[in-house]
């Protein structure tokens, strides 16, 4: 093949000392960027950027100042000494600055999808392919033989290798709204806290939106595809809305509702359909909700809007709860009440205000029924735990003040017993 020839020519005319000095340029370059890389990230760099990654080496900066420096070296030694070496690594770096930025920009605008992991190594397999196929002189001739597959449709003439980079420009154009929309995201919601949030995402999920339908658009423009078409597919788009598509269009819609009324907001806790935890996150089209459990449900937006939702922290968090006790019949309540209250003002995370409160609640079978009350103002770090810790406590002061907690008690009534051959009494 005539690029296997021209490169066992370029490689043959590859002095030892000219290889050494490639690759101690290539190595310098490479060291040069992941230098630079790690002072600008520091030593706590931001948490899932796009440029710097998770580690100093798997970000989208660090291979393209390789590549910078590459070119850079390439071109200022191409007249000294014959260039072999940089011109493969060259599209070594290229490819790997592809792949950081596919990844990193899907990891960021879908932090939690599993399909994006998959994508992940698809799309490192068929970059390397590709990579592999152009330096065994394979590649070109491909895109010959794929250049030469055309028709026509609609008087438009089409190949197989314009539809292939259509859809290559369309991929890069989603890419970069969708870096460009987690970008904006991040910056709104950066520091964002009580209400201000709900009109930050509100304003986030907006412009994502609005930059995915624009780099839609550009994309279709981009594959060749006529934004006249449009006409017709808003027309089965419409239809498809109508009949199918209602639900998520409508999850959509309420999204942006619930945001806008901030009638839910991130951080209340709430119960919905039996699911009771804390709003961690609303996205366009749902919401997700983790109990004090760990378990996530994800509502739809449309189910919040349409259905009656508990919340437990809308005008402030502090939430009431309770516990019942009975003492013996005859315990003095006048001191235990008071001193009961104090008991209970001294467990960690109940409230002094609203003060906690002791009542007298009922006569029952066995003792003298008390329901202690108080409130608590941080219903996601869980319920059960301080109604333990209320209940511990109670138990230590009755133990203390010697009250008794009665057991339950049966009074049996036996009929009187008659000596042997003795008539039975009489029944009047």
């Amino acid at each position: 093949m005539k690029v296997l020839q021209e490169l066992g020519q370029l490689l043959s005319g590859l002095t030892p000392s000219g290889a050494a000095v490639e690759l101690s340029v290539l190595a310098g370059c490479l060291a040069g960027a992941y230098l630079l890389v790690r002072y600008l990230r520091g030593d706590e760099g931001p948490e899932h950027s796009i440029w710097f990654g998770s580690h100093v080496y798997d970000g989208v900066l660090f291979p393209l100042l390789a590549l910078t420096a590459g070119l850079a070296a390439r071109w200022g030694l191409q007249k000294i000494i014959p260039i072999a070496l940089l011109d493969l690594a060259m599209p070594v770096l290229i490819s790997l600055l592809l792949i950081r930025l596919s990844v990193r920009v899907m990891r960021v605008a879908f932090p939690q999808s599993n399909f994006v992991r998959r994508m992940e190594r698809t799309v490192s397999w068929l970059v390397w392919i590709g990579l592999v196929l152009w330096i065994i002189g394979v590649l070109p001739l491909l895109i010959d033989e794929l250049g030469a597959l055309h028709w026509r449709v609609g008087g438009v003439d089409m190949s197989v290798l314009t539809l292939l980079q259509g859809a290559f420009s369309a991929l890069l154009v989603l890419l970069a709204a969708l870096w460009l929309s987690s970008t904006v995201e991040a910056s709104l919601l950066k520091g964002a806290t009580g209400h201000d949030i709900s009109a930050r995402k509100i304003a986030a999920n907006a412009v994502r939106a609005a930059l995915l339908l624009v780099g839609l658009l550009l994309a279709m423009s981009a594959a060749g595809i006529p934004l006249s078409a449009l006409s017709v597919l808003g027309g089965a788009l419409g239809v498809g809305v109508g009949l199918g598509l209602q639900k998520i269009a409508a999850n959509y819609v309420s999204g942006f509702v619930i945001l806008a009324e901030h009638a839910l907001r991130i951080g209340d806790t709430v119960k919905v359909d039996g699911f009771e935890g804390r709003i961690v996150d609303i996205k366009a089209r749902y919401t997700v909700i983790r109990s004090t459990g760990g378990q996530e449900s994800i509502v739809p937006n449309d189910m919040l809007v349409t259905q009656r939702v508990e919340n437990s922290s809308r005008s402030d968090a502090n939430v009431a709860l309770s516990t019942r006790v009975q003492v013996a019949y005859g315990t003095d309540l006048g001191p235990l009440l008071p001193r009961l209250r104090a008991v209970l003002a001294t467990v960690p995370r109940v409230l002094t205000d609203p003060a906690p409160g002791v009542q007298l609640t009922a006569f029952a079978d066995s003792g003298l029924e008390l329901k202690l009350l108080f409130w608590i103002g941080d219903p996601h770090n869980g319920r059960d735990n301080v109604v333990s810790a209320v209940n511990l406590a109670v138990l230590a002061a009755l133990n203390a003040a010697g009250v008794q907690i009665p057991l339950p008690q049966r009074v049996v009534h036996r009929p009187a017993t008659t000596a042997p051959g003795a008539a039975p009494p009489d029944a009047t």
